[in-house]
């Protein structure tokens, strides 16, 4: 399920399944959808959640179309057609509890390494909306999964354009023994930048961690606490379906 939210706060979710691995749209086809829902622009922009303006701009070519926005109108179209009623209306679930959380992507994560405790930057970032994940209470961060260094080939695998959910790990709980067994982790270390892995020891006196990595071929190495700059642990991941 994705989920958006518009300007005055009304949410709208659509239930689907991507087969296509890039989901691209030109102007033309956002607007000959457009068209096919009986939609105004400034209808098709409020159910979005950005300006008309912004509608405007992809119609005429001026901007790209986000990929989330090519998912949800593509649905919405979908959604119509299967209406016996060739109705348009999206559904409204207004009791949804959603957060939107910044993601740095494989290009924004040399600058949030040197930026994370920047409010600016962290609010420039791009968000991903959130419902079922998250409890609302904590900082969430998302990083999209760069090399193979965690995929085996299994279930448990991380592959490389995933997209993460992670929940930070305040300082004063890495004084404790880490709850390992239970999660994954996000690391960032200082040095080493931002890493995805499986702690398998802590040695709490010591203040050391040590890393595993799912895939064979990489080696386990240990680091010390006070060379991470932030710990989260993973949520949640998203995948395309056709990703292997």
């Amino acid at each position: 399920m994705f989920v958006f939210q518009n300007k005055k706060g009304k949410y709208f979710a659509y239930f689907f399944i991507n087969n296509d691995k890039h989901i691209k749209m030109t102007n033309l086809e956002f607007k000959e959808i457009r068209k096919k829902l009986k939609m105004k622009q400034a209808e098709i922009a409020e159910a979005i959640g950005v300006g008309t303006r912004a509608v405007q701009y992809w119609e005429k070519g001026e901007r790209k179309i986000p990929e989330t926005t090519a998912y949800f109108v593509k649905n919405m179209l979908q959604e119509q057609q299967q209406k016996p009623d060739n109705s348009a209306s999206p559904v409204a679930y207004s009791d949804l509890k959603i957060m939107y959380v910044p993601l740095a992507n494989q290009y924004a994560q040399a600058g949030y390494l040197s930026r994370f405790a920047d409010e600016e930057y962290i609010e420039s970032l791009p968000t991903i909306p959130f419902s079922d994940d998250v409890e609302h209470r904590g900082e969430y961060m998302c990083f999209e999964v760069r090399g193979d260094s965690m995929d085996d080939g299994s279930y448990e695998s991380y592959l490389e354009g995933d997209i993460i959910l992670c929940r930070n790990i305040r300082q004063d709980y890495w004084m404790s023994k880490l709850h390992y067994d239970k999660w994954d982790f996000v690391i960032v270390h200082k040095e080493k930048g931002i890493l995805v892995k499986r702690i398998i020891n802590h040695d709490v006196e010591r203040g050391i961690i040590t890393l595993h990595s799912l895939n064979e071929y990489y080696e386990d190495f240990e680091i010390h606490l006070q060379d991470v700059a932030k710990l989260f642990n993973i949520i949640s991941t998203r995948r395309k379906n056709n990703r292997r």
